[in-house]
């Protein structure tokens, strides 16, 4: 028999909250005093509001709860445990999946509330990690930055589209459509010039020397109607773009707390500043949270899941976590694979054999351990083993067998190896 870390198996005080939009439902359990090894409950319901709210924290103190638990109920779960951990209670949230009432019970508000008391009275659930309010604050300004720049970069997409209705033909001559020289070409076309000769002319930099081709790519039959439409797609790609710059200063002054962790996460690999930013706001800085990096890249389930039954293990893929972080972590397996370092290799290696997708997973999962190692001591820098580092632990002599077996195999004749050179049999003569 071996020894094994468990959480207390019993709660003496705990209470259990079925969350709704409006109203909730709130089981209280605690010891009979009367009766020893028997318990007592009181179901009451709450509004949602918060003088209710703080109502229902004081009946919860009258009971000296120690534990209140509740399941993470779409964004519903959000006001209530905020306002009960600023209370000073210990506040668990839990996965509605792992704590599934059981076939053959009624389904009801409370009858959930006293379900889930009862699990959590003897301790066979665990709470999901929820950051502290610096950490949240700054997930919130990262992740809606995000969302402003994929609301540009569709509005941009939608010009593209008005370009092409109207025959103008930009995106088959530059690759930038908003730099600086179509900036001044779509206003002219907003203002009323039509002339390909004069709006080709405009032209800024390098592209002087595509104006044949600009000016035929701006022969089209661009209209007042898609003039006012361009009009507005542009002013919301303009007004988006300054919210964006907006935010990029309010993250600054919020992650400034952070700079130590900023500085260590940026000399990652195809880690910018922003990355480290959207970084620490998704997994925090408290490393304490995960036993290791094991646990850390199975929370942002960034590894397979394993099942196994009757002694047959079968893959299931990859779970769906947030997809906030696996956007982080996909941009930047996407920069890394361009580099000559470690994570490069290690993506392009993955890639010949499995596909992008898998490398991209398995390069995500690679930053997730350097992330954990590096938030977990303030001390530790960042060093890129190279991008030979693969080739370096090569073992030639097998390397050169297994290549002589496959040839030959293609070639059916007989191929041996001696200091990693392959040697081709000559036929016997006849």
């Amino acid at each position: 028999m071996e020894e094994v870390d468990e959480q207390d198996l019993h709660v003496e005080r705990v209470a259990a909250l079925d969350l709704g939009k409006a109203v909730l439902e709130a089981c209280v359990r605690v010891p009979n005093e009367s009766r020893p090894g028997r318990r007592m409950q009181e179901v009451r319901g709450f509004a949602t509001t918060t003088s209710a709210l703080l109502q229902m924290a004081g009946w919860l103190r009258r009971w000296g709860v120690t534990r209140v638990v509740m399941e993470s109920t779409s964004d519903y779960w959000k006001g209530v445990y905020y306002l009960l951990e600023a209370e000073g209670f210990e506040c668990w949230l839990v996965n509605a999946r792992e704590v599934k009432n059981v076939p053959g019970r009624a389904k009801t508000d409370k009858a959930d509330a006293v379900w889930l008391a009862k699990v959590a009275e003897r301790g066979m659930c665990r709470p999901s990690l929820v950051h502290p309010k610096p950490i949240r604050e700054l997930r919130n300004l990262t992740r809606y930055r995000r969302s402003l720049i994929r609301d540009r970069t569709r509005e941009m997409q939608r010009v593209e589209k008005l370009l092409e209705d109207a025959q103008i033909k930009i995106t088959s001559v530059v690759s930038d459509v908003f730099g600086v020289s179509w900036r001044l070409i779509l206003q002219a076309l907003i203002d009323g010039q039509r002339d390909p000769a004069v709006l080709a002319q405009m032209a800024r930099g390098r592209l002087r020397v595509k104006i044949a081709q600009l000016q035929e790519a701006l022969r089209g039959f661009f209209t007042d109607h898609h003039a006012t439409i361009l009009a507005m797609m542009l002013d919301n790609i303009d007004r988006l773009s300054a919210q964006i710059t907006a935010l990029d200063t309010t993250i600054a002054e919020a992650v400034a707390p952070f700079a130590h962790q900023m500085t260590q996460l940026s000399e990652i690999t195809a880690v910018g500043p922003t990355a480290a930013q959207e970084l620490i706001a998704e997994v925090g800085v408290d490393m304490t949270r995960f036993p290791s990096d094991a646990h850390l890249v199975s929370w942002a389930k960034f590894c397979p899941q394993t099942h196994e039954s009757a002694g047959k293990k079968k893959n299931k893929g990859r779970a769906k976590g947030s997809p906030w972080l696996a956007a982080t972590l996909g941009n930047i397996a996407g920069s890394a694979c361009r580099t000559d370092t470690f994570l490069g290799a290690r993506h392009r290696r993955i890639a010949r054999r499995r596909g992008k997708q898998k490398a991209t997973v398995a390069t995500g999962n690679a930053v997730l351990v350097i992330v954990y190692h590096l938030l977990s001591d303030p001390a530790v820098r960042f060093r890129d083993l190279g991008a030979d580092y693969f080739d370096t632990r090569i073992d030639k002599q097998r390397r050169a067998r297994n290549l002589a077996t496959q040839l030959q195999a293609v070639t059916g004749q007989k191929i041996t190896t001696r200091d990693g050179k392959a040697i081709i049999a000559e036929p016997e003569a006849a």
